[in-house]
């Protein structure tokens, strides 16, 4: 079974593979070929998960020079920053500034980590004993990352392992492995051998490594039939599995909201990063009365919007990621307007090389619609009217995602009561998708399992170990 599929993460029987040892790599700005990375092959793992193994015996041994060898891996990422930053737009897409950031976020999410280290706790219960919890790393772990972040949802993963004492095998998609080999050589420079390795390569490699019965920790950020076969891939050797799972995040805009006051917030929401974002506003709900007005707002936003190459410096908007994901972004765009819906802006392809999509506000558009009930992962957003708010409630609620949503309007109080009858992990008022790199980040439904960020990322990669000894007389 794939470890990647179509409507979120890979397809990477869709990416072009090299007759000698090498696949190539694609400039969505494009459309055309301009590197290879090397097509690692299943059977090669056994060796560098044994070499990780063997490494998590002296890193986890020393927490100081963990912390140490962190921080120094943090300053080097800011060092390397226009290297991966370019490297990152070249394959991915996103904006320069966009890639600036990430690297900036890979680098904060490595000193957050590197200062961040278990508690140990003693268990007083009346009996003459003493009781300690301790914290014991996990060992080698498996990270598979997506297309649409692949610097930032990498170091989500490797920074809380390393930290924790673990070692990690780090695979990225097939259609951005470059700047993800490049950050492997930037954190070599800091970290002792085969601490942190990365592997590139088609499938099998991913249903290969999440199966490996050297890892005892798989994490994966993707779409959710892709994360089933994860899960039943660990289950063989019985690993602990942590999945983000992406979501179908709904806005929910309430009667007394300020439309111009929260457009630009409310678009960007939806659009960042071409719309390719787990948590990105998906679909938005809105009172009948406001719905032609935000129509409009978001309209305008999404006609004047510079779209074009990510290394353009007057580029806000870059291209979809790959061809199978702008198809899909095409088709549901499609379906819907066939159904009835309405483009306000948009609806189609950009004649221009490249994958590039025009950015689409959809009005009118069925309930059952599949750009409403799934996950489009690109930049087309359906605006849906309400006439009571417990149906907008119940609409949100309505799919079988649950990764976060928000509520926008001017009474705090009433947002905030509303956003806790949200089913979703994080619940946003008056803005989306921001997160601390302190809290937890988790899903319910089929948006994933496992806690991802703060504590809970460094917990989620140790296991407790607890010694009882006799009290002193």
């Amino acid at each position: 079974m794939p470890i990647y599929e179509p409507d979120e993460p890979d397809e990477p029987d869709r990416v072009p593979r090299r007759r000698d040892a090498g696949f190539a790599v694609v400039d969505p700005a494009t459309g055309q070929t301009f590197g290879e990375a090397p097509d690692q092959q299943p059977h090669e793992l056994d060796a560098v998960v044994d070499r990780a193994h063997r490494a998590w015996h002296g890193w986890r041994a020393d927490p100081a020079a963990r912390t140490t060898a962190l921080r120094a891996a943090a300053d080097a990422v800011e060092t390397a920053g226009d290297d991966l930053a370019r490297s990152l737009t070249r394959e991915q897409g996103k904006p320069l500034a966009e890639s600036y950031a990430e690297i900036a976020r890979t680098a904060a999410r490595l000193r957050y980590f590197a200062d961040l280290a278990p508690r140990t706790r003693r268990i007083t219960d009346g009996r003459p004993v003493r009781s300690e919890i301790r914290w014991r790393p996990l060992g080698p772990v498996a990270a598979i990352v997506p297309w649409n972040f692949p610097l930032q949802l990498a170091a989500a993963k490797f920074a809380p392992a390393l930290a924790a004492g673990n070692t990690v095998v780090l695979k990225p998609s097939p259609f951005t492995p470059l700047a993800t080999r490049l950050l492997g050589s930037v954190l070599a420079t800091t970290l002792p051998e085969d601490v942190l390795t990365v592997v590139t390569g088609r499938e099998p490699l991913g249903a290969r490594l999440a199966s490996h019965p050297g890892i005892r920790h798989v994490t994966f950020t993707g779409s959710v039939p892709t994360g089933r076969a994860v899960a039943e891939a660990a289950a063989a050797s019985l690993a602990r599995v942590t999945l983000e799972l992406g979501g179908n995040d709904a806005a929910v805009l309430l009667d007394d909201v300020e439309v111009e006051r929260i457009a630009d917030r409310l678009f960007w929401a939806a659009f960042r990063n071409c719309g390719q974002v787990c948590m990105a506003v998906k679909r938005v709900y809105v009172p009948a009365r406001l719905h032609a007005e935000v129509v409009e707002a978001l309209a305008q936003r999404a006609r004047t919007v510079a779209v074009g190459p990510g290394l353009d410096p007057d580029t806000r908007l870059g291209p979809v990621n790959n061809a199978p994901q702008l198809a899909r972004v095409e088709e549901v765009t499609k379906r819907a307007l066939a159904d009835g819906a309405r483009a306000a802006a948009g609806g189609h392809r950009l004649d221009r090389p490249g994958y590039f999509f025009a950015p689409t506000i959809l009005t009118d558009v069925p309930p059952d619609s599949p750009v409403v009930t799934g996950e489009q992962f690109g930049p087309v957003l359906p605006v849906l009217p309400y006439r009571s708010l417990d149906e907008a409630v119940d609409a949100a609620n309505g799919t079988g995602f649950g990764l976060g949503g928000s509520v926008w309007g001017t009474d705090l109080d009433r947002a905030e009561a509303v956003a806790d009858r949200l089913e979703c992990g994080t619940a946003w008022i008056n803005h989306h998708a921001e997160l601390s790199l302190a809290q937890p980040f988790a899903g319910i439904k089929s948006s994933g399992v496992g806690v991802a960020g703060g504590p809970w990322g460094l917990y989620g990669n140790l296991r407790p170990f607890v010694v009882h000894r006799p009290q002193e007389a």
